[in-house]
């Protein structure tokens, strides 16, 4: 016998590391053996928390002692009573899908309307219309032994179990069962699909058809909600192209004011991103879902039957362009977006202009009032060496009568006017070397 590994061999793990690796048994596909009933709900799960369901959980028959711990990992599978109950939770919606199986005497040979007795089995009609949230898919999957060696044989038994309805059809894998559904929402809320599998098939297998089946659904309605929100925001975007091309010719023109324009490209702008900000997240999640959609079909791996169309033929040619209208809108709304951020470029742009024409003027303003004020300095400087050079010539003046009073051999008069030219030349070498001093400071 092997001996294990010691755990101390590793480095210690990542955080993530066992949530991430669980992910991959999140959710198993139940094991159905034939023949049985699958009636699922989905319900979008917005306002509605965990403790909620858990509450509603809790009212099956034998499950009082669930714990809200139980419901951590949004995946639940209940038995109760003579059925099982699967619960999963979403990041937009909860599954809540309930298998039971039926007896014998449900084959294929049942009419139509023997359908409905079928429900009678699940858990009470009471219990799934209180289910909290509100319902975004109700099917009815009813899974049967049938042969379908011949499949033209089985189609033409399925297509009058549904009453002669136009129903879509295909085989699955390399022929190991066949599915066949109308689509058709009936006025009890659900839809109907019709599994056909040859004596034998596995519950693996089962188990693996209807989840896909489910799942393919559930994602094909959810792709679709985009669809209501890319109609109603058409106007919106009709109104904001129309806005933008109005600013752009006048901006062109010329014939409004750079406020006024850039008034209405703000109302613009802000109208789109409240519809970017609010619908943003139902445009990726309408192109995630129709992803699932696409990859489910590739699972179920169709095979034609001659006389009908596939489900996946069917889907797509509806779906396809509900969803290139999703996208179309989603581009449209970001193509507007960067047309709003190129006008703004371009008023911006004009606006720098006339604000740096504006600059110019108040500098050469500046630059004449700057020159003014040099030639008046330069007259002032002027004035100043003529007074300056008249007090000390005043003052030499006092000085020499003050000589010649004391009866030195002084003149006044002589000395002041020889003493004049030195003056004023004296000033103003003085007033150039503090010009110079002051230069080389600023420099």
């Amino acid at each position: 016998m092997p001996t294990q590994e010691p755990r101390s061999s590793l480095p210690p793990d990542d955080p993530l590391r066992a949530l991430l690796h669980n992910e991959v048994h999140a959710r198993p596909s139940a094991r159905i053996r034939l023949p049985a009933l699958v009636v699922c709900v989905a319900v979008l799960n917005e306002g509605v928390t965990r403790a909620d369901e858990w509450a509603h959980l809790k009212r099956l028959p034998g499950q009082q002692d669930l714990t809200l711990d139980a419901l951590n990992d949004n995946f639940l599978r209940l038995r109760t009573g003579g059925h099982t109950l699967k619960w999963e939770r979403h990041s937009e919606f909860t599954r809540y899908a309930v298998v039971q199986a039926l007896p014998p005497q449900a084959v294929l040979a049942a009419r139509a309307d023997e359908v409905e007795w079928l429900s009678s089995l699940v858990v009470d009609a009471q219990w799934l219309s209180q289910i909290p949230g509100r319902t975004v898919a109700a099917v009815k999957l009813v899974m049967l032994e049938q042969d379908i060696s011949v499949p033209q044989t089985a189609l033409d038994l399925a297509t009058a179990w549904f009453g002669g309805r136009t129903v879509v059809a295909s085989l699955l894998g390399h022929g190991h069962s066949m599915v066949v559904t109308d689509l058709d929402l009936r006025p009890n809320g659900f839809e109907r699909m019709l599994v056909m599998a040859p004596p034998g098939t596995s519950p693996a297998r089962t188990g693996r058809i209807s989840q896909r089946l489910l799942e393919l659904e559930i994602y094909r309605l959810m792709a679709l909600r985009g669809l209501p929100v890319a109609k109603d925001l058409g106007p919106l975007l009709a109104e904001a192209e129309a806005g933008l091309a109005e600013v752009t010719q006048k901006l062109e023109a010329r014939s409004a004011s750079e406020a006024d324009l850039l008034d209405t490209l703000i109302h613009i702008a802000a109208g789109v991103e409240r519809a970017t900000a609010e619908h943003a997240y139902r445009f990726s999640a309408t192109q995630a879902y129709n992803t699932l959609v696409m990859q489910r079909l590739v699972e179920l791996r169709e095979k034609p039957i001659s006389g009908t169309q596939t489900l996946g033929e069917f889907m797509q040619r509806r779906q396809s362009p509900a969803i290139a209208t999703v996208a179309a809108t989603a581009q449209r709304l970001a193509g507007l977006s960067q047309r709003i951020e190129r006008s703004s470029g371009l008023l911006r742009t004009r606006v720098d202009i006339a604000a740096e024409a504006q600059n110019q003027l108040l500098l050469a303003k500046l630059t004449r009032g700057q020159e003014l004020q040099l030639s008046l300095q330069t007259t002032v400087e002027g004035l100043s060496i003529a007074a300056i050079s008249y007090y000390m010539v005043s003052l030499i003046h006092y000085g020499a009568e003050a000589l010649h009073s004391a009866g030195l051999p002084v003149n006044p008069n002589l000395t002041v006017g020889l003493a004049i030219p030195l003056v004023l030349v004296g000033v103003w070498k003085a007033t150039q070397r503090v010009h110079a001093k002051l230069h080389q400071k600023l420099h």
